[in-house]
């Protein structure tokens, strides 16, 4: 596991969007118990402490083509998806909110949200502390970012890091009204350290807001969305990427993540406040594209 000490990188300019980096080279030692537990990475069973380093290897392959890979694991369609996702939480529409969008290396969803509280509200307070886990996805952020008018502002940072693991001196607790993962939440070696983390940098009455790839329930579509996901996104990751395994891996992710209900208790155990335990209006989530992916919400209580 990661065990985040403050390292800061230096950025290129001391205005620029800041890119904070902590360390991952120590480790704690592991009781025999620890080294024994093990996880899923995709359908394969590895031990827990090698699931990050595994991880990270999939995400420096396809960070450069992120978009490429999400086009072809959502037929283009997550692009309505995240627009969908940043509009159902507003940003900006109670006044300045603090962000963190966490698994966000390459900004996509902090893009969207600064623009929507910009465009929306002619807010230019709201912010957001990208943090990821993969140096390569922060690049791509950082490089995207230094295209927009949102370059050297306190507006946005990018911040290596952790999601089980947040440093209590860089995200204290009680400091965010808005926190964000898309699509990266099944990627992590324990959901629940995620959700304790999220609960804790949240403020009293701020939102925990996870899209993520989900389990469809028409028998139908189910079918013909297993063919297309384990028949054609493999072969498009060869063809575009040259990388079948990490497109693969991404697939078997995606079947290992809990069903839409039992990732709603998790959140709720973790002492969210989430509606009732079904899809829709006054419920836990919201199922797009018939459960392809989900919206699941929650708010510290």
């Amino acid at each position: 596991m990661l065990s985040c000490n403050l390292a800061r990188r230096a950025c290129r300019s001391s205005r620029a969007v800041r890119l904070l980096r902590f360390n991952h080279n120590q480790t704690s030692p592991q009781t025999d118990a620890q080294s024994s537990r093990t996880t899923h990475f995709g359908f394969q069973t590895v031990p827990e402490e090698s699931k990050e380093s595994l991880v990270r290897n999939v995400f420096d392959s396809v960070a450069s083509s992120y978009d490429l890979m999400n086009d072809a694991m959502s037929l283009g369609v997550h692009r309505l998806w995240k627009d969908d996702y940043v509009s159902l939480l507003k940003p900006g529409s109670k006044g300045p909110t603090k962000c963190i969008d966490v698994a966000g290396g390459t900004g996509d969803i902090a893009l969207r949200m600064l623009d929507f509280a910009r465009e929306r509200y002619a807010d230019r307070e709201t912010s957001v502390d990208v943090v990821d886990i993969n140096t390569e996805m922060l690049k791509e952020g950082y490089k995207r970012f230094k295209k927009t008018m949102y370059h050297n502002t306190p507006q946005i940072a990018f911040i290596e890091g952790n999601a089980q693991a947040l440093p209590q001196e860089q995200f204290p607790s009680n400091t965010y009204d808005l926190y964000t993962i898309a699509f990266g939440i099944r990627n992590c070696t324990s959901i629940p350290d995620v959700l304790k983390e999220a609960y804790r940098v949240l403020k009293p009455g701020g939102t925990f807001a996870c899209l993520e790839f989900s389990r469809v329930n028409n028998p139908l579509l189910s079918a013909l969305y297993d063919q297309y996901s384990f028949s054609i996104i493999p072969l498009l990751g060869t063809i575009l990427a040259g990388d079948r395994a990490s497109y693969q891996y991404l697939v078997e992710s995606i079947r290992r993540f809990p069903p839409q209900p039992e990732f709603a208790q998790m959140i709720a155990d973790a002492g969210f406040a989430t509606g009732g335990m079904h899809e829709g209006k006054g419920g836990a989530w919201r199922d797009l594209w018939g459960g392809i992916a989900s919206i699941h919400m929650g708010v510290k209580v």
